[in-house]
Parts: C-alpha cells; structure tokens; sequence
C-alpha cells in the first residue's frame, strides 16, 4: 500500500494532534456529577484505598491502563531518534492496544538513556498503571531495564521488541515442524542477529524444547562461538563449540532460519544448502533477509514467514501483544511469566487449525484459508484472536499463582471479551477489504473540487476504486498542483470540453432515444451532457463506468434528478429509497429513508424495509430493523401511526425472515434493557437494532443529522437504494475521508450488480 509523506503527516497533525484522547467515562453535566467526580465526593474511594491499596483497581481506569514507554534509543528502522521523535511510534503502539483489545494507553517518553535513571522513573509513576510495555529500547540496556523492571514492580511488564516476536514466531515454528513433520528437540536452528528479540526467541524456543546446543546466533561480528571474548552475558547464554565462522557455512544442513538482523544477507544458495523441509523465518523489516520469492524459487519444500503483510505468513506483534495484557490486566496479575508467555504460543498455533471465518478470507482475498504452509498463524485482523489468546495467557497467570483475581465463568469472560472489540469502524474496514478485491470505476462528477481530488489520490493509491475525474483538465491539474495531489492514477474527462465532443454527442443521443417521449429535444438532450452529473449518470448508464458519486458541492434535487433521468428506477422496486449509514462506536447504524420519500404509505414503508434489509445484508451485516414513530405498538392511534403498524403486520406474514417490530420510539428501539421490560413479546427482544425504518422524511432527516453532531459520527450517504444503476449522492460539504467511504460504498454497490 503506498503512503505519501504529505498523507502521513496530515494524518498526524489535523486537529486534534496526535491519534489518542482522554475521553470521560463518567457523567459530568450537572454539579452533582463534578461534586462526585471530584471534591467532595472523590474522598471516599480515596479513603477506601488507603485502607486497602488494592481496591485502586475497583475505583480507577488502572486495571484496563497501559503504560507504553520508551526512550527513543531503538525506534524500528530509525534508530535512536530521541524521546520526542519516538512519541508518534508509541502513539500508535496506544492505538493497537485500543482498537484490538479496548486497552487504554498513556505513552511515555523518557528522556532518560541511563539504566538507573530509566528505572527509577518507571518506578515512580507505575502506581498510575495496571501494566507497563516497553518499546524500542536499545541493547544491552533494555534487557537490564525490563530485568528490574519485572523483580521491583507488582504488575505486568514486557518488552513487546523481545517476547512479542518470540511469541508469534514460537507459534509459527511448533506449526512449521508438525507441517514438515520435525521434533523441536532434534532440529538445528540458526539465529542471525544477537539483539533483544533474538535472545527471548531462542530462550522460548528452548522453553518449547529445542536443545541450547543446537541454537547456532551470530551477531555483526560473526559466529557466537568459544572463540569471542567480547561477549556480553546474554550472548555468553548462546555460545556454541563450533569453528565456523560465517552464516554461509553454518547454514549447511540447517532445519530452521531465525533473521533478526537485516535485509538481504541470505543467498538463494544459503537457503538451497538447507536440511529437507527448511523453516525460513526471515523478519528483518521493510527487506528480508532473503525475499519470500528467492527462497521459495530455490525450494519447494520451504516453509517461510516474514515480517511483512504481502507475504503469507506474517510475523506481526499485533497477534500477541494486545491479547497477552488484555488476559494479564483481566485478573491483576503480578507479571508476565513464561507459563502466561506459552500459553500466548499455543492458543496462537491452536487458532491457527479452526476453520477460518468468511471475514478473514475476504481480508486478505482469500477462498479458503487453511492450517498449511502458508498459512502457519493466524492473520492480524482475525477477530477471534481477542478470545483465543486473552483467555488463555489469563488462566496461565491463575493456575501459575501471580493472579490477584480469579475467573469463575470462562463463557462469561469471552462474552465480555467479544464486546470489547469496537464496532465503529468495523464496517468500512470490510467493505474496503472488499473493494480492493475488484476496484471498480467509479465516475467522480465534481472533479475541480480539492477534496474530491484528494479523495481519488487516496482510492486510486489503495486500489478501492478507479477514479473518473469529471471537469476541465487544466483547472484540475493546477488545483493537484496546488494542494500537491497525485491525480496521475485517475481518468480525466471534460464534458464541456472539445476532445469529449464525440463523446457528449453519443451520450446525449442516447438520453434522447430515451426521453424523446418526455418532452425532451435531440439538442437538449445533447445540451444536457455538458453538465457533470448528466455526463457521470450516462457514462454509468451506457456501460463506460460502474459507478457514480456526486452531490459535494450541489443541492440534493440538482444532483439526483440527472439520475433518475438518465438511469431511473429499477423495475424490481416501488420506490427509489435514500439510506444513510452513521459509523458509530455502537456500530454501523442504517437510517432509511432520510432524503426522497416526503410520507411514504404502508405499501411504500414495507417496500423501503424490504431493499434496506437486503442492502444491510449484502453489507455482510445481520439487520434488525425497528419501524419507528411517536408511539410504542399502538400506544397512540393516528393515521400517521397506523401505516407503520400494518407495515409490520405485512412484514411479519409475508416476509418472516426479515427480523424487523415497531412501531415503536427510537429510545425503546435503541435501549435493549427497556425493550425487554416494557415490550417482552418484541420479536427485537435480545437482539441489537442496526437498522430504523423512520414514518417520513422530516424524521428521517433530522435524526441522522442530530447525530451524526451530537456522536460526532462519520455519515456515509445518502446511499440510493431502488435506482438502477449504482448513483450515489454526498452530501453537501462532506469530508475527504465521507468521500473515500462512499466510493467504496459504491464500488461494492458495482461489484454486487456483476454478481
């Protein structure tokens, strides 16, 4: 995936700086709430943990907080770049935490590169924390650090840089040997690099049981052998009898290739030298020591991981890390042991056998991943990991004796695990998995508009979509110029232009032949095409693009009304229906219809429902859908009432499987705990609503747009529903992160029709 300089750094810097926030948990809108949050009401929890200093965990966020905390000595690929400079990285290392295990991260930069120092200031401020991971800390420093660190602290602490990478990769290697059929005891492993990652991998390896005498490390200088004098004591742990001196030689007949150093140091020869059924594990990040292609050109029976995401196998620290604290923070363990560190290896090696859910493949545009050689460990963005791994490193630290909490209803736990998982952006991250898998072409109509330009850079670079830009060549060109946007990747059409004459003839013929009937002249059909949103709806229309967005810069009916002239409605629906998906931490939530019908009728509410149900499912989402109005099953009678309540009453007799009730009010629909009191015979009873039928398009309108401010939520939409070609519209002023959303909204909207 490319990423530009000036899209990273935008990234970083809009407001607010930085990707993590203190959000508050607690009311605070009345002076009750400030007088409970602080003085006076503070008082108490404070007094009952100076008599109890455990109990910190029942009153404080320090049993779900994580210190991420570093000095910038190591910064992966940079070096040591400083506290300041290394602030981004661990950052992001908060934003990991959150998003895979609803961790909460404060990072912490030190300025401190003196062990003693670095220590003692750790010490100082552990009491905020439930656990402490250190990252991107120099050798020999950070073995000492992480040493004291875990004798002088009474919670979790790991260096991720060393145990995160022996994790994973001790997964994939018990996988790797019962794939080619090898006894970790009888196999000889060469490690190139001698940093921190390499010394915990070779120490969980042996944990595993592979045999110290048969761990071959070499570091910058060559062979760790009998020879060397300047070892330090972690180096001393693995020195080998042995007169070979180079990787060249020490390869011959080697089983299993550890790379922790750097890119490009093994030759196909070394890899062809190799025991039968080698194990490469080459994690030496951006280049391999060996690139996954040159090994595997030399053998066939190759078993390779790397440490990068376009190579089966990927070694990432996100499979451990977030799980392993999320199980230690869960019942206050005391540290991070080896027996918690082995348990983390064998849920990750087990997942790694189950069948593998529909969503993962599509993640990485597989068919059918399968337990095989490429496919070792579990891929990062396997949901399951959360309750694979957290259970397992959690029930380690209460069988092994440094829990300060036990866990009685394991089923309850993981239950409570799959809730923490954040739905917010789950949506989007799947829909765009699903568009790189077959970019479509989609025509953007307002192309002399910066952020649409922005827009197209950012899908044409993450192969979402192919972009048709509409406008004057020039006026787009200098605006890219300007505000420094690649547009190379996209198509530039003019349709007041005199290259795209032909063209603007062609298509107007074609909208003639087709509104020849309804008033409309050959000239002004062909007049017509000058105009963007004409052109984009009959380039669509004649087969020239998959799919169209417009709407940036226009109002509603302006941006419409060329759809529905040059495309129209599809002969399979009643009505054309607008429906707004509102990205929330809650999960996606579908509004419908919010911008076409003014008062549709029953037959027109059961037809909305029926498409919005339809669409949320090919979104891979299961609908449940409440019909809403002013009153909750016939508290109120009225007309405007009633059409809701025979709508259901159809739904339900002709259309079982849609799971749908109303009519009812939005905070009934909304609050799954009312529902149940008040309404218990609710076919919503136990379910989770997604999905709000509103009575009219006043309703409709107003709700979504309440909160989409209120939740500061990204809206995408309106999506048309009904039309007969996928036409989207935007809405007025939307984001450049709105317009990357609806193009891949609308290139799935493509890719379905093809289907």
């Amino acid at each position: 995936m490319k990423i530009r300089k000036e899209e990273a750094l935008s990234y970083h810097s809009n407001n607010p700086k930085g990707k993590i926030s203190v959000v508050p948990t607690k009311p605070y809108s009345t002076q009750r709430d400030l007088s409970l949050a602080y003085s006076p009401g503070v008082a108490e929890p404070c007094k009952e943990i100076a008599e109890d200093k455990h109990k910190v965990y029942d009153y404080t966020a320090k049993g779900n907080l994580v210190a991420v905390i570093s000095n910038g000595t190591a910064v992966l690929g940079l070096g040591d770049i400083g506290p300041e400079a290394s602030k981004p990285v661990m950052e992001g290392k908060g934003l990991l935490f959150k998003i895979f295990a609803d961790i909460d991260v404060f990072d912490i930069e030190v300025a401190a590169t003196d062990v003693d120092e670095f220590v003692q200031t750790v010490k100082n401020i552990a009491p905020t924390f439930g656990g402490i991971n250190l990252e991107d800390i120099k050798a020999p420093e950070a073995f000492e650090i992480e040493r004291r660190l875990k004798e002088e602290l009474d919670i979790p602490v790991m260096h991720d840089d060393q145990h995160g990478t022996a994790i994973i990769s001790s997964a994939a290697l018990i996988n790797a040997l019962e794939l080619n059929g090898k006894k970790i005891d009888e196999i000889k492993i060469v490690v190139n690099g001698a940093g921190a990652a390499a010394f915990s991998c070779a120490s969980l390896y042996v944990e595993l049981g592979a045999k110290r005498e048969n761990i071959y490390m070499l570091d910058s200088k060559g062979m760790i052998n009998h020879h060397r004098k300047d070892l330090t004591p972690e180096k001393e742990g693995f020195v080998n009898r042995t007169d070979t001196n180079s990787l060249e030689e020490i390869m011959v007949d080697t089983d299993v290739f550890l790379g922790l150093s750097v890119g490009d140091v093994v030759t196909k020869e070394m890899v062809a030298s190799m025991a039968h059924n080698p194990i490469v594990f080459a994690l030496a990040n951006p280049v391999p020591e060996i690139s996954y292609e040159d090994a595997c050109s030399v053998r066939e029976d190759i078993i390779m991981a790397t440490g990068r995401s376009d190579n089966p196998n990927q070694v990432n620290n996100v499979l451990g890390f977030p799980y392993i604290f999320r199980g230690a923070l869960d019942v206050s363990a005391q540290s991070i042991n080896t027996e918690m560190k082995l348990a983390a290896v064998k849920a990750l090696a087990d997942l790694t056998k189950e069948p593998v859910p529909e969503e993962v493949n599509e993640a990485y545009n597989e068919v059918n991943l399968t337990f095989s050689k490429d496919y070792i460990i579990p891929k990062p963005l396997d949901s399951r990991l959360i309750t694979a791994v957290a259970p397992a490193v959690a029930r380690a630290a209460i069988e092994s004796g440094i829990a300060k909490k036990n866990i009685e209803d394991w089923d309850k736990y993981k239950r409570q695990l799959e809730k923490r998982l954040g739905l917010d952006q789950k949506l989007m991250k799947s829909m765009e998995r699903r568009a790189i898998k077959n970019p479509q072409r989609v025509v953007m109509a307002e192309g002399e508009n910066w952020k649409v330009l922005k827009a197209a850079e950012l899908v044409s670079d993450h192969n979402i979509a192919n972009p048709i830009l509409l406008g004057n060549r020039q006026i787009i060109e200098d605006l890219a110029q300007e505000y420094n946007i690649d547009v190379s990747g996209c198509v530039i059409k003019d349709p007041r232009g005199e290259v795209c004459k032909a063209t603007r003839e062609r298509l107007g013929q074609f909208l003639y032949e087709k509104r020849k009937r309804k008033g409309i002249t050959q000239r002004e059909a062909i007049q017509k095409m000058r105009d963007r949103n004409y052109f984009a709806a009959a380039l669509l229309q004649s087969g020239e693009a998959d799919a169209a967005i417009s709407g940036l810069t226009r109002n509603y009916p302006n941006s419409i009304r060329p759809a529905l002239e040059v495309i129209g409605q599809s002969n399979e629906t009643l009505r054309i229906v607008g429906m707004y998906i509102l990205i929330t931490q809650r999960g996606p939530l579908f509004f419908a219809d919010a911008t076409v019908n003014y008062n549709p009728n029953t037959e027109e509410l059961v037809s909305i429902t029926r498409m919005v149900d339809q669409t949320v499912k090919n979104m891979k989402i299961a609908p449940r859908i409440a019909m809403l109005s002013f009153s909750n099953f016939g508290s109120s009678r009225s007309a405007e009432t009633k059409k809701v309540t025979d709508a259901v009453e159809i739904l339900h007799r002709e259309y079982p499987e849609i799971v749908v009730d109303g009519e009812m009010q939005a905070n009934v629909a909304m609050n799954g705990e009312l529902l149940e009191e008040l309404f218990p015979f609710s076919h919503l009873v136990g379910e989770k609503v997604n999905t709000f039928i509103f009575p009219n398009l006043a309703a409709g309108n107003i709700a979504y747009k309440m909160i989409q401010v209120l939740a500061s939520s990204d809206a995408i939409g309106p999506i048309l529903l009904g039309i007969d070609k996928p036409f989207h519209v935007l809405q007025i002023g939307s984001s450049v992160r709105e317009i990357v959303n609806m193009v891949t909204i609308a290139s799935i909207d493509a890719q379905s029709r093809k289907v």
